[in-house]
């Protein structure tokens, strides 16, 4: 059998708030007020390729785990949200550590601006993505057939309602633009953390906007105790 001449190539990358993994939303769509612009290759600009985007409101992105890319794999992760002891099936689950590093999310589609240098740009809300990922393509999001309520949500039911109380000092929080801190409240009301790192006396730090965020979680309670510069 020859070999399949198939090859993926990015057709764009994103432009996000996140340089680290630590951070990020486990899910796309969790925190709906973090923004992103999705920036064309110049080979795939053309305008034509976007007529009728600007009709739907979510749409698909096909992207890759760039930090995830691994010569072999394994039949079962470890959830963190499962309290990273507990394994269970890599096609029962999201983790980036698969066959093939291949990532899929729903996006809110907020406009399809053109910029007079790169062309047909997507400004996006809502993406859990590294900043820079390549993506290997867009589909539109259909409600009719993409939506399915009544579907059974496996182990995730456990922690959908999970939520923490943040608290930070207003000098601290007016470091940040006003748009920039509401991303990072989700992000951080979200809890970052694993589930298996519980330490009250420990202070985790994430990269955010261009930002140091460090913080401390005591009782389901997260405070913000540094916001710095990178």
């Amino acid at each position: 059998m020859a070999d399949n001449p198939f090859v993926l190539h990015p057709i764009a990358h994103i432009q996000s708030d996140f340089t680290d993994k630590f951070g990020i939303p486990r899910q796309s769509g969790l925190v709906d007020a973090l923004r992103a612009r999705i920036v064309f290759e110049p080979e795939y600009r053309d305008p034509s390729a976007f007529r009728g985007l600007e009709q739907f409101s979510h749409i698909w992105l096909v992207w890759q785990f760039t930090r995830a890319v691994r010569d072999k794999w394994s039949p079962t992760v470890r959830p963190p949200r499962l309290g990273g002891n507990t394994r269970v099936g890599v096609f029962a689950t999201r983790s980036p550590f698969r066959p093939n590093p291949i990532g899929l999310s729903c996006v809110r589609l907020e406009a399809v601006s053109h910029d007079p240098q790169l062309g047909p740009v997507l400004l996006v809300r809502g993406a859990d993505l590294l900043d820079g990922t390549p993506i290997y393509d867009i589909k539109p999001y259909i409600p009719y057939v993409d939506s399915h309520p009544d579907a059974a949500q496996g182990y995730t039911a456990q922690t959908q309602t999970y939520h923490l109380t943040v608290e930070c000092p207003p000098e601290l929080q007016a470091r940040l633009a006003p748009e920039q801190w509401e991303g990072l409240l989700g992000v951080l009301e979200n809890d970052p953390r694993p589930s298996y790192q519980n330490d009250p006396d420990r202070v985790y730090g994430m990269k955010f906007a261009g930002y140091e965020v460090h913080f401390t979680v005591t009782d389901g309670v997260l405070t913000v105790c540094r916001i710095d510069r990178e």
